[in-house]
C-alpha cells in the first residue's frame, strides 16, 4: 500500500518510492512464481495527474520455477515495468469506467499488489525453461537428456510389425548358423 497524503492533488507533483516489502501471496503462473515471504523491490515515480495518481517505475524480485521441459527446479528473477493510473474518488475517470478497467485510490491508499499479479501474469512464459537449450526429457524412459549418455535412445518396434520381426530374427540366426557351419567345413577342409 502506498500513501499518497504527501503527494497532495495538484497535479505535476510526483514523489519516488523505493522500497522492499515482501509479497504478501503467490505472484505468477503455475510453473513459475514468486515466493510468499520473497523480497520484491519497488522503485517508483507517483506523479499527480487530474484524473488520479500515475505510478510508474520497476518492480525486482526472484523467482523459482519448474522447467516445462525437464521438470527440474530453478531459480530466475522477475522484472517488470508498470505504468499504471489510479483514479481519484469521484473524478470523471472513475465515474466513466468499469470497476475493472481502472484501479482506484482508496482513503488516500494506493494498492499495487492486484497491479504487480496482472503485470508478472502478463510477462512471464506459460511453458518457462530452465535454459533456452533444454533438451527435456526421453519420451520412453524419462532420464533427463542433460545427463543421458550420448546418442541415448531406444528401439522401438512397432506392434504390428512384431511378428514379423521375429520370423526375420529367426531367419537371420538360421542363416548366421549355416554361415558359421560353411566356415568351419572350409576350414577343416583347408587343414586337411
Amino acid at each position: 500500500m502506498l500513501d499518497t497524503r504527501k503527494l497532495g492533488r495538484r497535479p505535476g507533483s510526483m514523489i519516488t518510492v523505493t522500497r522492499t516489502v515482501q509479497a504478501p501471496t503467490r505472484i505468477g503462473l503455475d510453473l513459475i512464481a514468486v515466493p510468499v515471504g520473497t523480497d520484491v523491490e519497488l522503485d517508483l515515480r507517483l506523479e499527480a495527474v487530474s484524473e488520479g495518481v500515475l505510478v510508474t517505475g520497476s518492480v525486482h524480485a526472484d523467482m523459482t520455477g519448474e522447467c516445462s521441459r525437464c521438470l527440474e527446479p530453478f531459480d530466475d528473477t522477475l522484472d517488470l515495468h508498470l505504468t499504471e493510473l489510479f483514479a481519484y474518488p469521484n473524478s470523471i475517470t472513475e465515474e466513466t469506467t468499469e470497476e475493472d478497467e481502472v484501479y482506484r485510490i482508496v482513503d488516500d491508499l494506493i494498492d499495487l499488489e492486484p497491479v504487480i499479479i496482472d503485470a508478472a501474469g502478463l510477462e512471464l512464459p506459460l511453458q518457462p525453461l530452465c535454459s533456452e537449450d533444454c533438451q527435456g526429457l526421453c519420451p520412453e524412459c524419462g532420464i533427463r537428456l542433460a545427463i543421458a549418455e550420448s546418442g541415448h535412445g531406444h528401439e522401438i518396434l512397432d506392434p504390428r510389425w512384431a511378428a514379423l520381426a521375429g520370423k526375420l530374427a529367426d531367419a537371420n540366426s538360421v542363416d548366421a548358423d549355416a554361415e558359421s557351419s560353411t566356415n568351419r567345413v572350409n576350414t577343416e577342409a583347408e587343414e586337411k
